[in-house]
């Protein structure tokens, strides 16, 4: 007998594949946050929180524990991404607005890492851009999901990559400069987090053309 698709697959075509979420520990802890009651837009609000204090670190702490605790933002960053999907779909906790807390905080949380990024660097005009072209490859991801059904979450500089990259800068550009220094760590991320950006517009826009053309 046919049965109904959970909503886990009904949003297969619209979720960023993240393997983390089949992880165990995970599960276990979606299921408790699931448990206490908190809603998954809650969680996604608290991701502007992380980016706020982190992009404040960033710029605010001369010492080496600014870039750091940026780093440890972006991940909590993250780990809000994850939960709020996995509160909201696998445990059946969404709501009619969901999907605008889904979106909204992470066009915000992106732009205050990118543009603190920028400025720490030293190139203000490149964190901007960075961030411009970081809400554009996600309204190229929305339109193609509005026009072909399904959204296309192809790097190479998507919003985990984008994330990663500012981590691990963050980590080494004290190291850098303690050891070496000189300072080109936070320069090279920014300015590739804003090329690789760009070039993820061009090839996400390239596929679903391809897509249309093929589809008519």
């Amino acid at each position: 007998m046919d049965r109904s698709p959970t909503p886990a697959e009904t949003d297969a075509g619209n979720r960023r594949p993240i393997a983390a979420r089949s992880n165990a520990l995970v599960q276990r802890f979606s299921a408790l946050l699931a448990r206490s009651g908190i809603s998954p837009n809650l969680i996604s609000l608290a991701s502007i929180v992380f980016a706020a204090l982190g992009a404040a670190a960033l710029l605010e702490l001369e010492s080496p524990w600014g870039p750091w605790l940026c780093a440890l933002a972006i991940v909590l960053r993250l780990l809000c991404n994850l939960f709020d999907g996995l509160v909201a779909v696998e445990h059946a906790r969404r709501t009619p607005t969901g999907v605008l807390y889904n979106e909204v905080p992470d066009r915000v949380a992106d732009s205050l890492f990118l543009v603190a990024l920028g400025y720490a660097a030293g190139l203000p005009w490149c964190g901007w851009l960075a961030a411009l072209l970081a809400a554009l490859t996600a309204y190229v991801r929305t339109l193609g999901g509005t026009v072909l059904g399904s959204q296309d979450f192809r790097g190479p500089m998507a919003k985990p990559h984008r994330m990663w990259l500012m981590v691990a800068a963050c980590v080494l550009a004290p190291l850098e400069t303690r050891f070496a220094g000189t300072a080109y760590t936070l320069h090279a991320a920014v300015v590739a987090i804003a090329a690789g950006s760009g070039l993820t517009c061009w090839t996400r826009l390239r596929a679903i053309a391809r897509q249309l053309r093929e589809a008519a």
